[in-house]
């Protein structure tokens, strides 16, 4: 960059020189030429030299042949009886051509530096513990299973679980969040994000080349080897665009001349008219350049990329793009992607008839917006599980969280088979469990219209009411799902392998129009095989979900998108577009960026085409002029390139 910016800095100042030398001295042609060559080289050796190397490669038809072939001839036309020189026009034309470079060169590397910066997760040291030591060694060398150590400050090496510890976690290079994340003992932790505060030890569950890290280094890497449908047709363009166009100059530099010296159309011999149409020819030449198109595409499409990375959405190559921004159907899987796939208490219903045990029962409680009867509900119920693996229990003692601290006395625990579990807290008699439960021990239990896992309480042998268990919905489903449909989505549907109330229960909270439930993995891919067989026509579908039963239907859509953060690796990598957070908000997101790329692409198409198309009718009938031609071509240029950074965007209003 430093040194194209030096030569173009010397290039202006020698033509300077040149220009006042031609106005100051009565020179002869050829030694001007002299004169003008110092800039031209000096600005056109990079272009004429890689001219040389395509024609020696057989690949002549470029646009630094272009642009060689017709600043040669301005040089030349000057030498033709009673035509002027070009010298300054052709020296400005290579200098121009350089100033475009210039541009694009920057434009891409602020486009690799929005994808780059995720290159820099990579880490390079893991601190394990081995024979009571901790040593230093490369990621690649650290084994599954085996402790990391994690100091404040220093990457996360390895995907793994933390056993020991717990700190905050930057995770804005993998998720574009810019909010910390507590981490605590028992929490899962990705490679490459950043330890902020305390140590932590973490068990490894995945090898450095199985880890987050670098499976998103590899999606990146190869992330532009997918063409969109408008950069393939570019490159198609261009290579049978550039011999269309040097014949279509050769034409025009010869028949019109050859028509005159003949007497069909015109007067004159073919050597009075060769230089005037040999000059229109070379305008001609200079603004069929095809950089505009060849240049500012690809580069959209690189830039609409690099922007989404920013924002923590991979999208594995620029023809994702095309189906993201033509989406008419998105699919939804229902648990890990709408909803956080956890059990979680989602109501507590005290039975009216039951008295207050004990004014010490709820003084003790501190939690939620519930009743006296409902907090001493929960209480009991948390402890009679206690001792329990099963995620029912682990979900009472989540939404009890003194159940561990409070002193309370758990006795007589007894955990019978089918139907739930008896203890003894605080001396009362705690029954947990099922209506089979209820019914053993006499309790006239009552059911529940809420949808969920219905945990009834006994005390003392006397209903106390019941529990609800269910798996909680993220907190942007609702907002993705109504941008969605703000985006002109004309279908969301959800397919789901929960049974049907739930499922339904779901989709009615979130605004789904269709839910599908009680579906095996083989039944999803047909109901998405139906969907796209009834999809509108010009429109694609998507698939979002995060589980290993999902890859089958994220291949089988027009466009998959996975779950990064806690998806399954088969999902990741059958999916075309991953979120690295879990977000579901960032659905909207991706198809605003696809569609504003496009539509920049679009933009650039439009307007190269059009300034080109006008400038070489011009340049046809005579009323162009080579300083049109270099505005057309590397003006035109210029400016699709500043258009096409536009795509970089990070701020989400910014594609509003």
């Amino acid at each position: 960059m430093k040194s194209k910016l030096f030569l173009i800095g010397a290039t202006i100042i020698l033509l300077i020189i040149a220009v006042f030398i031609e106005k100051e001295y009565s020179l002869a042609t050829w030694q001007l030429l002299l004169v003008y060559l110092i800039p031209y080289l000096l600005i056109g050796h990079e272009t004429l030299g890689e001219a040389a190397e395509g024609i020696a490669k057989g690949d002549m038809f470029n646009e630094n042949f272009l642009m060689a072939i017709a600043t040669i001839g301005a040089l030349c036309i000057g030498f033709f009886p009673g035509s002027d020189t070009e010298f300054p026009e052709a020296v400005f034309v290579m200098l121009f051509y350089q100033v475009g470079e210039l541009f694009e060169g920057y434009a891409e590397g602020k486009s690799r530096d929005s994808i780059s910066h995720l290159m820099n997760i990579r880490p390079d040291v893991a601190n394990v513990e081995r024979n009571g030591k901790v040593e230093s060694v490369s990621p690649e060398d650290v084994k599954i299973g085996e402790t990391i150590v994690i100091r404040p400050g220093e990457k996360v090496p390895l995907d793994g679980i933390v056993v020991e510890g717990s700190s905050a976690l930057n995770t804005v290079a993998l998720t574009g969040e810019s909010m910390p994340r507590d981490l605590n003992e028992g929490d899962t932790i990705m490679s490459g994000c950043i330890n902020l505060s305390g140590v932590v030890r973490v068990r490894t569950t995945k090898s450095f080349g199985e880890s987050t890290v670098s499976k998103i280094i590899s999606l990146v890497e190869s992330a532009d080897k997918n063409k969109s449908k408008s950069e393939a047709f570019i490159t198609r363009f261009a290579r049978v665009y550039t011999p269309i166009v040097v014949f279509a100059a050769i034409a025009l530099a010869v028949i019109p001349p050859f028509l005159a010296a003949t007497g069909i159309v015109g007067e004159g011999t073919f050597g009075e008219n060769f230089p005037l149409w040999l000059n229109r020819a070379l305008i001609f030449l200079v603004v069929s350049c095809p950089c505009a198109l060849v240049i500012s595409v690809p580069l959209t499409f690189f830039g609409g990329i690099g922007g989404a990375s920013r924002n923590g959405i991979l999208i594995k190559g620029s023809n994702y793009m095309d189906a993201l921004a033509k989406v008419g159907t998105v699919v939804f899987d229902k648990t890990g992607t709408l909803t956080h796939g956890e059990f979680a208490v989602a109501a507590v219903h005290a039975d009216t008839s039951c008295p207050d045990h004990s004014s010490h029962d709820a003084d003790n409680v501190h939690i939620g917006e519930y009743s006296d009867k409902e907090k001493i509900l929960l209480h009991l119920a948390a402890h009679a599980e206690h001792f329990t693996t099963h995620p029912i229990g682990a979900a009472l003692r989540t939404a009890f969280p003194q159940e561990a601290t409070d002193g309370c006395e758990v006795t007589n625990v007894e955990e019978i088979a089918g139907q739930g579990i008896r203890a003894k807290v605080n001396g009362k008699v705690v029954c947990v469990g099922n209506k089979k439960m209820m019914e053993s021990i006499g309790a006239q239990w009552h059911d529940c219209n809420q949808v969920g896992t219905i945990i009834h309480v006994a005390i003392d042998g006397k209903y106390a009411g019941h529990i609800v268990i269910n798996d909680t919905h993220k907190g942007g489903s609702a907002h993705a799902i109504r941008e969605l449909k703000e985006l002109g989505v004309e279908k969301t549907v959800m397919l789901t392998g929960d049974r049907r109330e739930v499922g339904e229960d779901v989709a009615h909270k979130l605004g789904l129009d269709e839910c599908r439930a009680e579906l095996l993995p083989t039944d999803k891919v047909s109901h998405v095989e139906q969907l796209l067989k009834t999809k509108p026509a010009g429109k694609t579908l998507a698939y979002v979900g995060d589980g290993i039963n999902d890859a089958p239907v994220l291949k089988r859509a027009d466009v998959g998108i996975a779950m990064g953060g806690l998806g399954s690796d088969a999902a990741i990598e059958a999916a075309d577009v991953v979120l690295m957070d879990d977000d579901p908000r960032k659905i909207d997101l991706a198809v605003k960026i696809a569609r504003r790329t496009i539509h920049i692409a679009h933009e650039n198409v439009i307007f190269a085409i059009g300034v080109k198309v006008a400038v070489l009718i011009l340049a046809t009938i005579g009323l162009g002029t080579m300083w049109m031609a270099v505005f057309a071509d590397v003006g035109v240029t210029v400016l699709a390139v500043l258009n096409a950074m536009r795509s970089l965007g990070k701020n989400r209003l910014f594609y509003r």
